[in-house]
């Protein structure tokens, strides 16, 4: 497959990108066309890592942009990866010229598990 130009792009959680990815492969299944190794890859990776409904990612999402030191792209990391402990938040955080104090770092692990 050649691809010739990006249309768009935008930001998709895990879960999300799991919907996308079911719908194009039931299109590939019905039109008796073979799927590609790298996406039978993609599915299986997505299969692994999605942790939660796309509903509930996105809510994720929604909630840590609320957070004041939170950055889009931080928040959909944190969506994808779900983490459950202090360093894993941190180890997000890593490249970030901020560091977050425990009660942010506490907050953050609520929110991942109220949408887990």
């Amino acid at each position: 497959m050649k691809v010739k130009g990006i249309l768009s792009e935008e930001r998709v959680t895990l879960p999300e990108l799991r919907t996308v990815l079911l719908g194009v492969e039931s299109e590939r299944i019905a039109a008796e066309k073979e799927l590609s190794y790298e996406f039978r890859r993609s599915m299986e990776h997505v299969n692994q890592l999605a942790k939660t409904t796309p509903e509930k990612s996105q809510d994720l999402v929604d909630h840590l942009l609320k957070l004041e030191k939170m950055k889009p792209e931080i928040a959909y990391r944190i969506a994808n990866i779900m983490p459950k402990s202090r360093d894993e938040v941190r180890a997000i955080f890593a490249k970030e010229r901020y560091t977050l104090v425990p009660e942010e770092i506490d907050a953050i692990i609520e929110l991942v598990k109220t949408h887990f």
